[in-house]
């Protein structure tokens, strides 16, 4: 006999089903009585076994709708080419990837004078009081929560480019119209960590019990230091971060890209 607690047991033969198919994405499981019967369990015991999936983030529960696959329709995104340094296309590449895999990219926007949270004060290289631009994006694919992205542009450098703080977003991209005023990104240094939403991204990404963020941060440098920190923060269930260093013209084209 298993010693693993009886609710455990639930959880791991569902999850196995789960992992081989036999309940595909968005396929309601079993009622709560079914799989009492099945498992000669408590709905209580069964309850816990479900939850244990909810939070692992293999199924969502709605009230009076049971219990149901959660839908995994992953979007990767090739963060070494999101941003082009030559300038010869407009914006980074989130509209144009979105697009090209056959979705549909939307976002809504919005810019603030706010002071520096420590985090960028930190990478931005001023103090923790300073004021920067805040340029904020939400972005879908389909309809659905994509990412937050929000940049700090520090005070001095509002003053040498006054359009940041325009309330809509610049045609051209941030990137080139800095680079047009002589102030141009050469280089960029990328964090990446994964940890829980908290309320306020889970409300924006529609972030269910057991999903966690992926947080994607981008210092952008010019010759005189930073002069931009990109957060973004993406549904760590829908996203896939890849990387192309170097010459890979040796890659197989039927490797993952």
């Amino acid at each position: 006999m298993s010693k693993q607690p009886k609710y455990r047991q639930v959880a791991d033969a569902l999850r196995r089903e789960i992992e081989s198919g036999a309940y595909g994405p968005g396929a309601r499981l079993p009622s709560e009585s079914d799989l009492s019967a099945r498992f000669e369990a408590s709905r209580n015991t069964v309850r816990s076994g479900l939850s244990l999936l909810v939070s692992e983030g293999l199924v969502s529960s709605s009230q009076g709708l049971g219990y149901e696959v959660r839908k995994h329709e992953v979007f990767e995104l090739n963060a070494s080419r999101f941003e082009n340094l030559t300038f010869p296309q407009n914006g980074d590449a989130y509209s144009t990837d979105v697009t090209n895999a056959g979705r549909r990219p939307h976002q809504s926007f919005r810019v603030e004078l706010t002071s520096v949270p420590g985090y960028v004060a930190q990478r931005l290289k001023v103090g923790p009081d300073s004021r920067a631009v805040l340029r904020f994006c939400h972005r879908f694919v389909d309809d659905v929560p994509w990412s937050t992205q929000a940049t700090h542009y520090p005070d001095w450098l509002v003053e040498k480019a006054p359009r940041l703080t325009d309330p809509g977003d610049i045609a051209e991209g941030t990137t080139q119209y800095l680079a047009s005023l002589g102030i141009e990104q050469i280089g960029y240094a990328d964090e990446i960590a994964t940890r829980m939403p908290t309320p306020e991204e889970a409300r924006l990404l529609e972030i269910g019990a057991g999903v966690p963020v992926l947080l994607w941060t981008r210092t952008g440098y010019s010759n005189g230091g930073p002069v931009r920190c990109t957060v973004t923060t993406l549904r760590g269930d829908l996203n896939r971060m890849t990387y192309d260093i170097g010459d890979l013209s040796a890659r197989n084209e039927n490797e993952p890209q």
